[in-house]
This record gives C-alpha cells, sequence and structure tokens, in this order.
C-alpha cells in the first residue's frame, strides 16, 4: 500500500485523548486536527491542558485513552521527533558553551547527517539573529538573547513541526516584532507552528487560527475572525453634515474623531447599509475597517462561560 501523501495528511491529529495523572485529570477528550503549514495559537489558563497536550505531540507522555498522530504517525514514534522543533518555556544551556556550539550539540542529538550541520547552523544563526555573536559564551548573553538561542534551536534543521512555549516572554518589543517575522517565516517555508503564550495581542497578531482548551478540551477553535466575531467599524468620511451624522445614529452608537466614524456594536451584515445610508445622506466613503473584538475579550468571556456549565 501506498505511503500517504504528507501534504494531505493533517499535521497534528488527536481524537477523544484522555490523560490522567493519579486522580488528575489533564485531558478529558481533547480533538484537534491542526492542518499542514498552519500557524495556531494553542490558549488556555493555567491547568487546561496546554503542557500536556505539547508532551503528547513531543511523545513525552503517553495518552490514557484516545488516539492521535503527529506528521502522519502515531503519537509517540520516535522516528517523528526528529521532525520536530522546540523551544520550550523554561530551559537553559552551559554557560561555557557558544551559541554555536549549543546549536552543534543539538544538530549531533537530532542525529543530524553530518554533511549538512554546518549550512543548519549557519542558517539558524542568521535566521534569529545571532550570526555575530556566535562565538560567544551564553554567558554574557542577555534574557533575550538567550530566547533567540532557543528560538534558533527549535528552528535547527527546517522542521516540519514548531513547538513553541511562550516564544516572546523575554524580549522587549523590538525583539517581539523580530520574532513575530521569524515564526511567520517558518511558516511560509511550509512548517507548522504551534504558538502556546500567555500573550493574547501577540497570538491575535502572528496567528492564523487559534484553539481554546479549558478543563482538558477545546472550547474554541477557528480563524480569529470566526472566534473573535467583527463586532463594529470603523468608517473614513468626508462631506457629511449634522443631519447625515445624526441619520446614522439608527445603526448604533456613533464616535466621531476627525474624518473616521465609529459604530460599535454593529453585525457585520449591516456594514453595507452603513456604508449606503453615508453615501444617501451625502458623504463620501474613503476607507472602511470592520472591527472585531479583543481576543482578550473574548477568551474571558468563553472561559467563564464554560466554567459555568
Amino acid at each position: 500500500m501506498a505511503a500517504p501523501d504528507r501534504a494531505s495528511t493533517p499535521a497534528i491529529e488527536l481524537d477523544g485523548i484522555v490523560k490522567t495523572f493519579g486522580r488528575t485529570t489533564a485531558l478529558d477528550g481533547l480533538s484537534l486536527t491542526v492542518g499542514r503549514g498552519e500557524l495556531v495559537g494553542l490558549l488556555g489558563p493555567n491547568g487546561a491542558g496546554k503542557t500536556t497536550t505539547i508532551k503528547l505531540l513531543l511523545g513525552l507522555a503517553r495518552p490514557t485513552r484516545g488516539s492521535g498522530s503527529v506528521l502522519g504517525a502515531p503519537l509517540g514514534d520516535r522516528a517523528v521527533r526528529a521532525r520536530i522543533g522546540y523551544l520550550p518555556e523554561l530551559f537553559r544551556y552551559q554557560p561555557w558553551l557558544t551559541a554555536r556550539e549549543v546549536l552543534a550539540l543539538h544538530a549531533r542529538l537530532a542525529n543530524m547527517p553530518i554533511g549538512r550541520r554546518a549550512a543548519a547552523i549557519e542558517e539558524s544563526l542568521d535566521r534569529v539573529g545571532l550570526t555575530d555573536r556566535a562565538g560567544d559564551a551564553i554567558s554574557g548573553f542577555s534574557k533575550g538573547m538567550q530566547q533567540r538561542l532557543g528560538l534558533g534551536v527549535a528552528l535547527l534543521g527546517e522542521p516540519e513541526l514548531i513547538l513553541l512555549d511562550e516564544p516572546t516572554s523575554a524580549l522587549d518589543p523590538i525583539g517581539r516584532t523580530d520574532v513575530r517575522a521569524i515564526v511567520r517565516s517558518a511558516r511560509d517555508r511550509g512548517a507548522t507552528v504551534i504558538l502556546n503564550s500567555h500573550l493574547l495581542t501577540e497570538v491575535e497578531r502572528v496567528c492564523d487560527r487559534v484553539v481554546i482548551l479549558h478543563r482538558g478540551r477545546t472550547i474554541a477553535s477557528g480563524a480569529l475572525d470566526d472566534v473573535v466575531a467583527v463586532d463594529g467599524v470603523r468608517v473614513r468620511v468626508t462631506g457629511l453634515d449634522e443631519s447625515g451624522h445624526a441619520a446614522l445614529e439608527t445603526f448604533g452608537p456613533v464616535a466621531v474623531d476627525g474624518e473616521w466614524l465609529e459604530v460599535r456594536p454593529l453585525d457585520a451584515a449591516r456594514i453595507p447599509d452603513l456604508v449606503a445610508a453615508i453615501v444617501a445622506g451625502g458623504g463620501r466613503v474613503h476607507a472602511v475597517e470592520p472591527g472585531r473584538g479583543s481576543l482578550e475579550a473574548r477568551f474571558f468571556e468563553l472561559i467563564a462561560g464554560s466554567t459555568e456549565t
């Protein structure tokens, strides 16, 4: 029988996963599918099951019940581990090693072919901006630089699946911007990226899709526009007089900031009607920006609703 086509096989597929530790249930029937090349934010409060899920994907834990696959192989398959990059939240490298030596060590641990190692190490250093410090001992690195090095280890050898646990936690705003670009670049090369972060604004800026866990179950999953619905609109308008502004109040509360009007709340289906009303009132529309609610607000709403049920 022919081997399954990698491109058509989900990167991650979990079906009814239960994981217990003694009397504690960490995952309670978790089902999850992540396609190839997706950049997914994995969210949830402490104890939601995020870390246990990551351990299962890495083969560091086995499910109590249920089944799943990673990169087309069953959970725990040892050969698949070489195709996964991982940045743990808490890590520490030997302080006497240089950045290049740390990457060389991990290339050996991954059993990367010797002929590929040198080029792969230099590519990884370049991607995380550490080429100029490659020969320096990491004992002199700042927390942000060490975080970049950890990210470089996770990207070493262009893995097909990359699991990142709080990758921007020690970085300043410029560093976070750089990491977002690095993560997007990995996705653009075809890698599947799972980003576990408590910084919801970072997830909102970089991820294609979000998965929210609570009490070991998926309580929301989808594109940001699906999970966080459009709840208003901003429109740049000129030529609208006071009576025209007043007529728009039938759509909801109207806030004016220079040439920009904001109507919120407003159902997305009514945005074309609002634009038509502006034009009918003599206004010219220069830009329309549908506005989502915040991921943070939706996150807390979903957690509260799940807790009550």
